[in-house]
């Protein structure tokens, strides 16, 4: 008798996993090519993915054919508004900024977006859509739209790129380019960001966590407001943090100094001098002097001189006491008096570095040179 042991087996496959059937068969695609590029720009965090097609033979079909459309296209499959290009193939391509930025000068909040060109034969309108998990733009809702702004591609671009793909280009601590790249065009877009303001805010956010409790961090934080003139207010809290013993305290110069320049920036000048008068106290000598040539890098040689001189008498000519000597004098011009201590620094010198700059500046004081 034959057996229907098989038959029976297969129903019951059918009746009890449907998903079998129903789950999608991944397969790698090796026509268009998932990519992601980032790049940082000052602390802001770039990232692009996308999918890159090939020519694939179609030199000179790309740009304005049922490849790259012109304008917005109603794509049909279900589709019916029209809707602009990708940016690439098969997913949405999408672009996320850690902080906000402008592209081509308009702004655009932190966040991640899914990126659109609607690409015309002279011009390209860049567009910014909050959704980022569709299937190419089939299903493009301009409801959606974040930014819409334009840019001027390049065309005849050599060397010709077979496969689409993403580039950065000429950072500068501001900005940078980002271009698509495919066949022979080459659609550019510039992001640029407030170095300051992005910095500011990233400095903020790591101290509002486990950074908030260490005193080196708090120190460096302050520091940079202090170099920028902004957030004062803020930043003495930082440093107030930094000093208290709870956390260890960095007590010292360096945490006194950056104090008292806050509170004159904060039109205390009092208090300021207070501080500062006790952070003296605590200076050791190389402190001191790197504190009076702050002083001469702000245009304060009054007081840089006075400072340069108690370290030079208090240390007994200590290294490096000649060398602020030799700088004091040569900021108010008396080149003679400054050479004369730069000659005594020369025969200190601790190493070949040291010595290699002082006999530069030897001779640039020899030949009546400021070398501030």
């Amino acid at each position: 008798m034959k057996s229907t042991l098989p038959k029976v087996q297969l129903l019951l496959c059918l009746l009890i996993s449907p998903f079998i059937w129903s789950q999608a068969l991944r397969i790698p695609d090796t026509v268009n090519i998932s990519n992601n590029l980032g790049r940082k720009l000052g602390v802001t965090q770039i990232e692009v993915t996308y999918n890159a097609p090939a020519v694939r033979g179609r030199d000179g079909n790309i740009w304005g054919t049922d490849v790259v459309p012109f304008g917005f296209t109603v794509l049909g499959f279900g589709s019916d508004a029209p809707s602009p290009w990708r940016a690439g193939a098969d997913e949405s391509t999408s672009i996320s900024f850690s902080t906000a930025v402008k592209i081509n000068g308009k702004e655009l909040a932190a966040g991640t977006y899914g990126f659109f060109i609607a690409v015309y034969p002279d011009s390209c309108q860049l567009i910014f859509n909050r959704n980022t998990a569709g299937w190419g733009s089939y299903f493009y809702n301009e409801d959606l739209d974040v930014l819409r702004v334009s840019t001027i591609q390049e065309k005849e671009v050599t060397p010709v790129r077979e496969r689409l793909q993403y580039r950065f280009y000429n950072q500068t601590p501001n900005s940078v380019t980002l271009a698509l790249e495919w066949e022979n065009w080459r659609i550019p877009l510039t992001i640029s960001i407030d170095p300051e303001k992005t910095i500011l805010a990233d400095i903020r956010k790591q101290l509002s966590g486990a950074l908030g409790f260490d005193p080196p961090s708090l120190q460096a934080g302050a520091r940079w407001c202090l170099r920028h003139e902004v957030n004062q207010e803020q930043a003495v809290g930082w440093i107030n943090t930094a000093i208290s013993p709870s956390l260890g305290g960095q007590n010292n110069f360096t945490a006194l100094s950056i104090k008292s320049g806050l509170l004159d920036q904060m039109g205390q000048p009092g208090e300021a001098q207070k501080v500062m008068a006790l952070a003296l106290e605590k200076a050791t000598i190389l402190e001191l002097h790197q504190y009076g040539r702050e002083l001469l890098s702000i245009k304060k040689t009054e007081e840089a001189f006075v400072i340069f001189e108690s370290n030079f008498k208090n240390s007994k000519g200590a290294w490096p006491t000649h060398v602020g000597m030799m700088r004091a004098y040569a900021a108010i011009k008396d080149f003679p008096k400054a050479l004369q201590f730069a000659k005594k620094a020369l025969a200190q010198a601790p190493d070949d570095q040291n010595k290699k700059a002082l006999e530069d500046m030897v001779l640039q004081l020899e030949a009546g040179r400021d070398i501030n």
